[in-house]
């Protein structure tokens, strides 16, 4: 990113495609503003919030209204995605990747779609976008600026199905550790995995909900050939919420085993003590009985009182197991 680029700020990169042959370019950061106007063929801005500039610059550009502009400036970490004849805006879920590796973090793409021009602004960088932007540069073959956004979906489709798999392997660790001979901390290493896809699952949730909300419009009330695609996106993301969903009953039931099996070591470690106080009570009570430090105690004078106490001792012992295995206890 350029922040000190007075003439676009907060640029990230900028792209223009010919619509004829599906030529790919990128645009200098330091070219004038003139080459970032719409009319010459397919643009593609894509700008850092971190930029205070960025408002104003936006709504210097003359192209985009007002509802538009306020959701590609806006703070939302909400998923939305509005439509009307000529413009498609909103904001999408995608995760946060840092300068050396990828993260879970949930983060927020806003982008605005016109005929000629796709807008899309973020504060942090992005899994998905930057993947679309790869593949841009390998194989360009978008026409239109909505196939931009169709692969911007695709790409968190794609994130999504990376992070499943990243999950399903470490709940077969959790697995193989419940299931086998090895003991640990197995509901600490659980709990942000089912964190982790209970958001998944809830914002998969929304974008296909928003996505057939959409799909719903008439022709006449969205763009050209946005209906073509809010199907298919929604065909892919019925998938990948089928296996979030398949991910988050395996890591409920797996909690639920785990505390299962804490339950059942509780319930014997307290039936082992319980087991211990019943034999161990009688012999409190003989034990009690002839330390009282009253007179006229029976055998306090014997020559063998110890021998006598132990009897006793041992005889409350037997006379309790005796108990307990007639209750069905033992």
């Amino acid at each position: 990113m350029n922040l000190l680029n007075a003439e676009i700020p907060g640029l990230v990169w900028a792209y223009r495609i010919d619509p004829a042959d599906g030529a790919c370019r990128r645009l200098d950061p330091h070219a004038p503003r003139s080459e970032f106007a719409a009319g010459k063929g397919l643009l593609w801005l894509h700008l850092g919030l971190s930029d205070a500039r960025v408002p104003a610059f936006l709504e210097s550009l003359g192209i985009l209204p007002d509802d538009a502009l306020q959701t590609l400036t806006s703070s939302d970490t909400q998923a939305s995605i509005f439509v009307s004849s000529d413009i498609v805006h909103g904001t999408l879920v995608d995760f946060e990747r840092t300068f050396d590796e990828l993260t879970k973090e949930i983060g927020w793409l806003h982008f605005v779609v016109t005929e000629d021009v796709i807008v899309t602004t973020r504060l942090h960088p992005l899994r998905s976008v930057d993947r679309v932007k790869a593949a841009l540069e390998k194989n360009p073959k978008n026409r239109r600026p909505i196939d931009i956004f169709e692969m911007l979906v695709i790409e968190f489709q794609r994130t999504m199905i990376a992070l499943v798999l990243e999950i399903t392997q470490e709940l077969n660790a959790i697995e193989d550790a419940v299931y086998g001979d090895r003991r640990g901390d197995e509901r600490r290493q659980l709990a942000p995995l089912r964190r982790t896809v209970v958001r998944l699952h809830r914002h998969l949730r929304t974008v296909l909900a928003l996505l057939r909300r959409a799909g719903a419009a008439d022709e006449d009330e969205v763009p050209e050939g946005f209906n073509d695609v809010t199907e298919r996106l929604t065909g892919r993301l019925e998938t990948a919420d089928r296996d979030v969903f398949a991910l988050q009953e395996r890591a409920r039931l797996l909690h639920e085993e785990i505390d299962s099996r804490l339950s059942s070591e509780t319930n014997r470690h307290l039936y082992i003590l319980s087991l211990m106080t019943a034999f161990l009570l009688p012999p409190t009570l003989v034990t009690g009985f002839f330390g009282m430090n009253t007179h006229g105690l029976p055998f306090a004078n014997a020559e063998h009182a110890t021998a006598i106490a132990v009897t006793f001792i041992l005889a409350s012992i037997a006379i309790a197991w005796w108990v307990l295995r007639r209750a069905g206890i033992l």
